[in-house]
């Protein structure tokens, strides 16, 4: 089956990463010219300014076009392209789309894009947009499948972990060019200095400050244009610089309900 997966940031990653493992190896992810993705180190988003990118041991190379693909996976990797407005549709035969963007709104996605369309977090709904949605907010419900309805409506506060919630995120100070102060990995107390913002036309900086201490575990990639209050990087106060490498428990437990999604239509 070829499996077409819209976005490659670390959810995204972390669902073709388990379909891979799966054994389903025909994937075509897609990306925005200039991502903005956070938790850079387990995203195969990165390629796309890369090249390549490998995440836990699984690799993606970036394609220009459809000529490229069959190459690509031969080697043994997943292919992404650089296409925000998914053009792709008009040469590549998904059987299967999943939506992973994780925009939290309609960007478009039909429910006719593929034979089997799969929606990931707020903004689908089943019959709509989408054959099947994944619940992302995190509880009880995280990774489900669901058959009938829509996931959780975003509630716009971060996910609980180690106790905090919007403390966790580092947030730009001013709209301009971004620039990180720290590397992920890092280990940081609370009014380290984390990142800044250039403005292009004055070269006046803002700089943003940790809220708690932590590890620096996402930072947008410098040069990237932010607005003021743009997510630009977190910190997770747990303070385990190995999770900075690794899929997130969130990220495995979505790929799940996309993996159980992907099987059960591979037995119809």
């Amino acid at each position: 089956m070829n499996l077409l997966i819209k976005g490659a940031g670390d959810l995204a990653s972390g669902i073709a990463w388990r379909l891979y493992q799966a054994g389903y190896r025909n994937i075509l992810m897609t990306e925005i010219a200039v991502p903005t993705t956070v938790r850079r180190t387990v995203a195969f988003s990165r390629a796309v300014y890369e090249g390549r990118a490998l995440v836990e041991e699984v690799p993606a190379r970036l394609i220009e076009d459809q000529t490229e693909i069959d190459g690509v996976w031969a080697s043994g990797e997943i292919a992404l392209i650089a296409d925000e407005t998914m053009k792709c549709l008009s040469w590549y035969q998904a059987d299967i789309l999943i939506d992973a963007t994780i925009a939290k709104r309609d960007t478009g996605t039909r429910i006719d894009d593929a034979d089997l369309v799969i929606g990931v977090g707020p903004g689908f709904t089943t019959g709509e947009n989408c054959d099947l949605a994944v619940e992302t907010k995190r509880g009880h419900y995280l990774g489900r499948l669901i058959h009938n309805g829509s996931p959780v409506p975003d509630t716009g506060i971060p996910g609980n972990i180690g106790g905090y919630t919007k403390e966790r995120i580092i947030r730009a100070g001013a709209d301009g060019t971004w620039a990180g102060l720290r590397k992920i990995g890092d280990l940081v107390k609370k009014g380290d200095p984390l990142g800044k913002v250039i403005d292009p036309a004055t070269g006046e900086e803002t700089v943003t400050n940790a809220n708690i201490d932590g590890v620096v575990r996402g930072m947008l990639q410098d040069g990237v244009s932010v607005f003021k209050g743009m997510k630009s990087g977190d910190v997770d106060p747990r303070g385990e610089v190995s999770y900075c490498q690794t899929i997130s428990d969130k990220a495995l437990a979505i790929a799940g309900g996309v993996l159980e999604a992907v099987s059960a239509y591979a037995q119809m």
